[in-house]
């Protein structure tokens, strides 16, 4: 696909909107990147920071197909991808702390609760959801499994449940899992560091596919990415952990043809503006919140590689990375005042990569 700017009628938020702190930080911090073995990636990347951007040093090769990892303190926890999945955490050296099974096949998500006293795990192919408790060390332990159900029209995706993401409420008293296979969001009651059993949160509509959630920061509202239908879904959140839809829209740019697939979202600090990556069009899509949560879109964005499937936003340092799983790069992008994307030229060879995290 040639790479190219998209324009959005319409698309014309004041430049004075200041989204992020004056005195916002230019420190870049360390990160690390995780990477798929099958397309060429040799394992974790370190990336270092430069006085002038990043450098990518050499990649520690036990630590493969690395889908997805999160940090929290001296600890980082990833899953490893496979039909018999891993969670693995280490030290900040990467050195490895505890190597337990993930629940499941496959996993590609992981979440730990605000009092980090527990880890939750989405396992893709077997549609299960795990969560562990962490003990005053941050160590695991072996993890309560629920199986999640569930089909959708799409026969070659969504012939059974695929848990693709898992997220913790504030206030802990809830876990959300986003699940493809079955177009829908399940709850669980967390009693302690023990879920319930699935109920559901949120039908999704029939064959969209949904992928990720995100929270607003403020707001009692959430969002969805649905990775067949390519849509922002808007949903009003519910004291008792349920949802309800209220508003549904395209992440693709207007006159956008062919295929697609919504992958990533996430949303700064204010809540007033929500990016999202589209794999196909290549692109990431910004969108301004308004004050009672509706998103309005703003910009659509080349990504400067193939097939985004994360990004990750360093709101203090004003910059944008995104992670281009088959062209095997990462873009720099620099985050404006306004919440809008510029292009820098900054570029990182990263084989493979499928996420980024701090180090």
């Amino acid at each position: 696909m040639t790479t190219r700017r998209h324009v959005l009628a319409g698309a014309g938020a004041a430049s004075a909107l200041a989204i992020l702190p004056a005195a916002a930080r230019t420190t870049r911090p360390a990160l690390v990147a995780g990477t798929y073995t099958a397309r060429g990636g040799a394992g974790l990347y370190p990336i270092d920071p430069t006085t002038t951007g990043w450098q990518v040093a050499e990649p520690i090769g036990k630590l493969s197909d690395l889908s997805f990892g999160v940090s929290r303190g001296d600890k980082a926890y990833f899953v490893h991808e496979s039909a018999k999945g891993r969670l693995i955490a280490t030290d900040r050296a990467g050195g490895i702390l505890a190597d337990l099974p993930s629940g499941g096949d496959d996993p590609c998500h992981v979440a730990i609760d605000r009092a980090g006293r527990m880890l939750a795990v989405a396992n893709y192919s077997s549609g299960t959801v795990a969560v562990y408790p962490l003990n005053r060390g941050g160590i695991p332990a072996a993890p309560a499994v629920r199986q999640q159900t569930g089909t959708g029209p799409n026969a070659d995706r969504q012939a059974g449940p695929h848990a693709h993401w898992v997220g913790f409420t504030p206030d802990g008293r809830y876990l959300h899992a986003v699940d493809l296979g079955a177009d829908a969001v399940f709850a669980y009651t967390m009693q302690g560091t023990t879920p319930s059993q699935p109920r559901l949160a949120w039908q999704a509509p029939a064959g969209s596919g949904p992928r990720h959630l995100a929270r607003h920061p403020r707001l009692p509202v959430a969002y969805v990415v649905t990775e067949l239908a390519n849509t922002l879904v808007t949903l009003d959140a519910k004291p008792d952990g349920s949802f309800t839809t209220r508003a549904s829209q395209s992440l693709l740019p207007p006159g956008f043809t062919g295929a697609s697939a919504a992958a990533h979202l996430w949303i700064d600090r204010t809540g007033r503006r929500l990016y999202a990556s589209n794999r196909g069009d290549d692109s990431i899509a910004v969108f301004a919140l308004d004050a009672k949560g509706d998103a309005r879109p703003i910009q659509h964005i080349p990504c400067g590689g193939h097939w985004p499937r994360f990004f990750l936003a360093l709101e203090d340092a004003r910059r944008f990375l995104v992670a281009n799983e088959r062209s095997g790069t990462v873009t720099v992008f620099a985050i404006e005042a306004d919440g809008r994307l510029t292009v820098t030229p900054e570029r990182l060879a990263i084989p493979g990569v499928v996420f980024l995290d701090l180090a």
